[in-house]
């Protein structure tokens, strides 16, 4: 994304594109008719990067509130990105999830692609964890909890994220977790991958090696998340990539004594060398500090789509 201004200047835009099957009016319906940025009004910017920017909006019509996020087709083209954008598009339009950010629908005018997502009005997770420094067993139970449902979900469809982080997370009204940016993810029948990708304090020991992966790469970054949480700090951080990388690859982790014990055994049995030896999605759900401190909380309208 890239840093441009709070207003978003009407254009001539190209009709919504068939990559989505819900409208942003109507969350649950198919889509009725075709959008453009006409028929928003642009609020406050909710964030800012390289290649474009995310503003609160409101449709016209319904007064449906949405996050649109609008990139610019110049940077993508520079990066070389655009196969990694319509991955991402045609990947979270079809994930339906109380626990992972919708993509309600796209289109593009001549110098922009917008995408209409869910608002998530808590922000970022890392935003939180600032703030806090750390978070409390409850928190942090919870939000495991809430990832590992919304993981299983998407691993059921063979989607795979690999770069789970507290700034990929964001929290909906009741302060729930939303899988978001799913430009990293990938949606292979084979599941199995070779790319280097995911933020370094976060790369499983089978990236950092350049060997294939599968959706345990995912399992890892819960455990490092689950770290960060109750710590305030990932638990492979050093001064340098290189002692980053070494540590990773030793699996050299410290847990500081007031790392509850629960914890602790959750976190060690997800901070595995060899993939298969991690604690599956199922057996994390299940686990007794999980059990014991989650306070997750279902929307009411929560329908799981299969």
């Amino acid at each position: 994304m890239s840093s441009q201004g709070a207003a978003v200047p009407p254009g001539r835009a190209q009709p919504a594109g068939p990559a989505a099957s819900q409208t942003a009016q109507q969350p649950s319906n198919p889509t009725l008719r075709r959008l453009t940025i006409d028929d928003f009004e642009i609020g406050r910017p909710l964030g800012k990067g390289k290649f474009g920017n995310v503003y609160l909006a409101r449709l016209k019509e319904s007064h449906f509130i949405v996050a649109l996020k609008v990139l610019f087709k110049s940077q993508i083209e520079k990066e070389g990105l655009e196969h990694q954008l319509r991955r991402e598009i045609e990947i979270q339009a079809h994930l339906q999830h109380p626990n992972i950010l919708r993509l309600y629908n796209y289109f593009h005018d001549a110098r922009r692609v917008f995408l209409i997502l869910e608002y998530a009005p808590r922000g970022e997770l890392y935003k939180e964890l600032q703030k806090s420094e750390k978070l409390d067993e409850q928190r942090t139970a919870t939000i495991i909890q809430e990832l590992a449902d919304a993981l299983t979900y998407c691993h059921e469809k063979k989607v795979i994220h690999r770069d789970i982080k507290p700034e990929n997370l964001l929290l909906g009204f009741r302060g729930e977790v939303k899988i978001a940016d799913f430009g990293w993810s990938v949606h292979t029948p084979s599941l199995r991958r070779k790319t280097m990708c995911g933020t370094l304090d976060y790369l499983p020991p089978e990236m950092v090696e350049g060997r294939t992966y599968d959706e345990k790469v995912d399992l890892w970054c819960i455990g490092v998340l689950c770290y960060e949480l109750l710590v305030g700090y990932p638990p492979f951080e050093s001064t340098s990539h290189s002692e980053t990388y070494r540590r990773i690859l030793k699996v050299d982790v410290k847990f500081p004594l007031s790392m509850p014990v629960g914890a602790q055994d959750l976190i060690a049995k997800l901070l595995r060398y060899q993939p298969l030896e991690r604690l599956p999605l199922a057996q994390i759900l299940k686990h007794a500090w999980v059990q014991a401190h989650s306070r997750r909380v279902l929307p009411p309208c929560a329908q799981m789509a299969s």
